[in-house]
């Protein structure tokens, strides 16, 4: 039996994760122009902004984590041909405006999280014991790629036993027919996969 969206949106347990909602992976310039296109196709944008307003108006945390480089790209994986391809095509990465999230979802007193390694904002780094804390134990979460990040972070918070909500339609990946294939096959096994007018529609003001 499904579960309604408005049992799993309880206050003070509730927050709201942006994966690499930033000027250096989707803004204008950024280095995959498909993935740019297939984020403007879906107002992904827009959409994380509403989402990102209706958690500050409720009190749930906003999460950004962004993938970014120390210097010398010390520690970041070599190990992979996604990491291959990503430095090939980073040729922005002294530009220290992207690693910033995208100036439409940011607002002061949001939390910001970089990650240095891996495909996913749970590894190596502080947000899953941060949010234990917190005392969440739903994520709604909105970024890219559905490929990769999004999928890692869908398996890592349902393997740490997150209820993950996915509006489709303020997350993104490329190719655009192939990100909709893991929405519709894996992503709907994990998360609870609905749209953004969904979220805020069911989500409680008090």
């Amino acid at each position: 039996m499904a579960i309604s969206l408005d049992s799993l949106l309880q206050p003070g347990r509730t927050a709201f994760v942006l994966c690499e909602v930033q000027n250096g992976v989707i803004g204008d310039g950024a280095p995959w122009p498909a993935l740019t296109e297939a984020a403007k196709r879906v107002n992904l944008i827009e959409n994380a902004a509403r989402i990102a307003e209706a958690a500050r108006a409720r009190g749930a945390p906003v999460i950004h984590c962004t993938a970014e480089g120390l210097p010398g790209r010390f520690g970041s994986n070599t190990n992979t041909r996604l990491s291959g391809n990503a430095r090939k095509r980073r040729a922005g990465d002294g530009d220290p405006s992207s690693s910033k999230p995208v100036p439409a979802v940011w607002r002061d007193g949001d939390v910001l999280l970089p990650r240095y390694h891996g495909t996913s904002c749970m590894t190596g780094g502080p947000l899953d014991t941060l949010l234990r804390n917190y005392g969440a134990t739903t994520l709604i979460i909105s970024g890219v790629s559905l490929s990769f990040a999004m999928l890692n972070l869908t398996f890592d918070a349902a393997n740490r036993g997150y209820q993950v909500i996915l509006p489709r339609d303020a997350a993104a990946g490329f190719p655009e027919d192939y990100a909709e294939q893991v929405l519709a096959n894996t992503l709907s096994m994990l998360a609870t996969v609905t749209t953004t007018d969904e979220v805020l529609a069911a989500w409680p003001k008090g």
